[in-house]
């Protein structure tokens, strides 16, 4: 059975940082992923990161967030810095067992075969 984990979500001052992280278990996987949403609004992709540690971002966090990947744990993160109030949301890891460029984007919502359940981040003006 597959299950993915976040931790690391809190309240923290803008400008200020986390660092989230997504332990899976189950399965290996050729991609994964951190997803958003904010409150009333849709889920976004944040960001990707296929087996060869290649990175896609979002516009809105590039430069600010970083996602890497430990495969000997199977574990994803989500360094974020410099966070704004408008980063406000819960964070989800995602992941696909297979990689496929079409999916492994954060342009493609739905194309991911897991979920977790999320950790909410609140950032303060």
């Amino acid at each position: 059975q597959v299950q993915l984990a976040e931790s690391g979500g809190g309240t923290v001052q803008s400008g200020g940082s986390l660092r989230l992280s997504c332990a899976a278990s189950g399965s290996t996987f050729g991609c994964m992923a951190w997803y958003r949403q904010a409150p009333g609004k849709g889920r976004e992709g944040v960001g990707v990161i296929d087996n060869a540690g290649r990175t896609i971002y979002a516009d809105s966090v590039k430069g600010r967030f970083s996602i890497s990947r430990d495969l000997a744990k199977n574990t994803l993160y989500l360094q974020m810095n410099g966070l704004k109030p408008e980063d406000t949301a819960t964070y989800y890891c995602a992941a696909k067992r297979f990689y496929n460029s079409r999916y492994c984007s954060p342009r493609t919502i739905d194309g991911m075969d897991f979920w977790g359940a999320g950790t909410l981040v609140s950032i303060s003006s």
